[in-house]
């Protein structure tokens, strides 16, 4: 494992699917983006889609082993930011259209033997819909799920906060929808968003851990790269080991203008933190 950590680490990367570079991610092609990676030592990649399926899975494979790295995890961020389809859109056609490209993308990480990671294609309330539009995404996520499951995949749901979605905004609200579902999920926890919803962050990692498939990590209040000086780094790795943790971590960060350099700082810093594990 990379820098002295227990668990493989992934920079978040645009498949090559995606109109433009997720800002969030390296701000390259998939193809350009995984040499730096593998140079700073990375373990692998979250890739995420936007209209991708199973075909498309030895294609992404090979590129990205040829770098040397794993595909960790896909994600979908890209059906809504980029072509604003969501579970809970008013418009049967937009649902129906969101919910096969979340299909295809379980099926593509089946293919790679991946979790798939849902965030915001599960969309926000609107007034006067809420109950229906609920009932609309649970109904959507649990075949989301089943189809993984079917395909050799599992379902990892994120807490978002409400400024992206209405819907399963914290830990506690995820794990009482997943513990409904026909199907083994998982969480996948940002530090971002639960400070968003003022969730503390080394307390929602240890107390979830063992339901946790992968944390994504930001520095606080700018979520850009990590810094040497964050105090909650050490603690959200002895929160990590101690929780009983076997997923992977994520940086999921904004860029800063030079992806290749936040990368870099953000190895480092967890380089550094890291230290409390020895």
């Amino acid at each position: 494992m990379s820098a002295g950590l227990p668990w493989p680490l992934a920079y978040t990367v645009s498949g090559d699917d995606c109109s433009t570079p997720m800002p969030l991610g390296f701000a390259a092609p998939l193809a350009e983006a995984v040499g730096p990676l593998a140079e700073l030592g990375y373990d692998g990649v979250e890739v995420q889609v936007r209209d991708s399926g199973a075909p498309h899975a030895e294609a992404l494979a090979r590129t990205v082993e040829a770098a040397g790295l794993k595909v960790l995890g896909i994600g979908t961020g890209p059906i809504c930011a980029q072509d604003r389809l969501t579970l809970t859109d008013p418009s049967p056609d937009v649902r129906r259209h969101a919910l096969f490209r979340l299909l295809g993308a379980a099926r593509l990480a089946g293919e790679l033997g991946v979790p798939l990671i849902l965030g915001q294609t599960r969309g926000t309330f609107l007034p006067g819909l809420k109950d229906m539009q609920r009932l609309w995404a649970e109904r959507a996520v649990q075949h989301l799920a089943v189809e993984a499951a079917d395909r050799g995949s599992r379902l990892l749901l994120e807490p978002q906060s409400r400024a992206g979605t209405s819907l399963w905004n914290t830990p506690a609200e995820a794990l009482a929808f997943t513990d409904t579902l026909d199907a083994p999920a998982q969480l996948v926890l940002d530090t971002h968003h639960l400070e968003a919803e003022n969730v503390d962050v080394v307390r929602a990692v240890a107390d979830h851990a063992r339901v946790t498939g992968c944390l994504q990590l930001a520095a606080p209040s700018t979520r850009g790269p990590l810094t040497v000086d964050d105090p909650r780094l050490p603690a959200l790795l002895t929160a990590l080991r101690t929780g009983g943790f076997t997923g992977w971590l994520t940086l999921e960060h904004t860029q800063d203008g030079d992806s290749a350099k936040a990368a870099a700082r953000s190895w480092t810093a967890l380089t550094d933190a890291a230290a409390v594990l020895s």
